[in-house]
């Protein structure tokens, strides 16, 4: 049994197929399967089984692969204490997040970590559905990701550090008549046209639930998901949308009101893996991020 054999029981179990391991390890279908049987020998009782074309872990199987992260964490953590990794403040950290994420955060983030040793960010935007945010921390130290309040959690295999839970408002055109009242109700919005995200994409279940409160389905004119560019076609007259209260840039034509009678709110999280947050760099930047997040729910109120 050794490091390899232990990752690659891991993926299978995150990823669900050989060929979905492989593609991520890099590496044929076949060499997957070779180290899965050194393993094996390894092992008195059964780690794997078919279920159907698919090759799935045992009760067995899925206990060593959780008990694998463990070991990963452990070798990671000695590795980096060899190679004085895991002090070094100025270290290469990298960061991913959705896009009105990332306009929030990332200017904070430069700004907060200017000084000489502090780490090295390299950013990036990643427009992904719920389930797609997990797997990127496979690819990056740390992970801005977002789900609604009433969405599946994150899974297990993730570190989880909870940023906000942000406000879901309605996004209105200056002048419109709905943009009069303080608050709005299901029944007031669900006539209007509007614009949402794509299918698989968080919001949209706010959308339905709006649908289901009102008793009608909504008409959905235009699908967008980048927020600036949402509020650019409300301000227009495309449509009505929801928008995050904190997150999204503030835009002269748009005006927001609260949803009154939905659970509107969407949580913005912090994703990584658990051997990531043996470095200190990464530990440094996932302090300045919970920095920034309080700096951005303040500004409703500042």
């Amino acid at each position: 049994m050794d490091e390899r054999q232990l990752r690659v029981l891991r993926e299978l179990g995150e990823l669900g197929s050989v060929t979905a391991v492989a593609e991520a390890l890099r590496v044929t279908p076949s060499a997957i399967s070779q180290q899965l049987r050194l393993l094996q020998r390894s092992v008195p009782v059964p780690l794997t089984e078919r279920a159907g074309r698919r090759l799935v872990l045992t009760a067995a199987g899925q206990a060593l692969a959780e008990a694998a992260i463990g070991v990963e964490t452990a070798l990671a953590r000695a590795r980096h204490t060899v190679e004085e990794y895991v002090d070094e403040p100025a270290g290469t950290v990298s960061l991913a997040a959705f896009h009105s994420g990332a306009a929030a955060f990332y200017p904070l983030l430069l700004r907060r970590l200017r000084a000489p040793g502090s780490p090295r960010l390299a950013l990036h935007d990643e427009d992904v559905p719920q389930a797609g945010f997990p797997p990127l921390t496979r690819g990056y130290d740390l992970v801005v990701a977002h789900r609604l309040d009433h969405a599946p959690p994150w899974p297990r295999t993730t570190v989880v550090t909870p940023l906000l839970r942000e406000p879901l408002d309605i996004a209105l055109p200056v002048g419109h008549p709905l943009a009069a009242r303080s608050a709005l109700t299901a029944q007031d919005v669900a006539g209007e046209p509007w614009i949402s995200v794509h299918d698989g994409f968080p919001l949209l279940a706010t959308v339905d639930a709006v649908s289901a409160a009102a008793g009608r389905r909504v008409e959905i004119v235009h699908r967008v998901n980048e927020i600036s560019v949402v509020a650019e076609v409300v301000a227009a007259g495309g449509g009505i949308a929801l928008m995050p209260r904190w997150t999204s840039r503030p835009h002269p034509g748009v005006v927001l009101r609260p949803l009154s009678g939905i659970g509107a709110h969407r949580h913005v999280d912090v994703l990584h893996r658990p051997e990531s947050a043996a470095r200190g760099a990464v530990r440094t930047v996932l302090a300045e991020l919970l920095a920034a997040a309080r700096t951005v729910r303040d500004q409703d109120t500042g």
